[in-house]
């Protein structure tokens, strides 16, 4: 059975003061809290064996996990912030073997089982503001919010084997310490995802936008 790590450690200080008081995994999307979101997410892919990667306000996310229906989940315990690289070598002891990482605050439609080995899921780069055309000092045309074309961004979801743990830090990003130096060696590859939806909440505005759309992009089967 494949598992899952799920990146959780954060603050959510762009979600203040919500996150004062919770942590941003159990900061509500449409009535219900982001990490169930998530959670349901991986089991449309049969995957159950999940860690979360937690540190801020660990003991709310046990509590969630605790009554009920998830109480099987780890958590991965950091005593300080350690980043994403961090997190995911303090989590060796709960890795068996083939697994995926997923960014605490993603909810998205991808097929995971389309991200291959030592692979990061790529969606096309939108623009968040509405895009002109100009000649001389004329608008020709005003595009809204677009794809750019040939631009990738991460999708915060990645498939690693348990090979990877050595060349992670102790503390800092994986995004800014094993990334560049696989890129390097040719040892990273990219799934790309033209077609998917996706969200990243860092935002009430992008809490407000997924809302509306979250029961059609994850559908779950039956509880844990």
């Amino acid at each position: 059975m494949t598992q899952a790590l799920i990146l959780a450690g954060g603050r959510g200080e762009r979600l203040r003061p919500i996150t004062d008081y919770v942590p941003k995994p159990l900061v509500p999307l449409d009535n219900i809290p982001l990490l169930e979101w998530q959670l349901r997410y991986l089991q449309q892919f049969d995957i159950y064996d999940v860690v979360i990667c937690a540190g801020y306000k660990t003991e709310l996310i046990q509590n969630f996990l605790n009554r009920g229906r998830y109480s099987q989940v780890n958590i991965s315990v950091e005593s300080e912030p350690l980043g994403t690289g961090g997190a995911i070598k303090n989590a060796a002891n709960y890795i068996h073997d083939e697994f995926y990482v997923l960014n605490g605050d993603i909810i998205t439609d991808i097929d995971i089982n389309l991200i291959k080995h030592n692979h990061v899921a790529s969606v096309p780069l939108r623009t968040q503001f509405g895009t002109l055309n100009i000649k001389g000092d004329s608008i020709v045309e005003f595009n809204e919010k677009q794809i750019i074309k040939d631009r990738w961004i991460n999708a915060g979801i990645y498939h690693f084997g348990t090979d990877v743990l050595k060349d992670l830090p102790i503390k800092g990003d994986i995004e800014r310490t094993l990334f560049p130096v696989w890129a390097q060696k040719g040892k990273l590859k990219v799934a790309k995802f033209p077609n998917a939806k996706w969200y990243s909440i860092d935002s009430f505005k992008d809490l407000h936008k997924c809302s509306s759309h979250v029961r059609d992009i994850i559908t779950p089967k039956s509880p844990y």
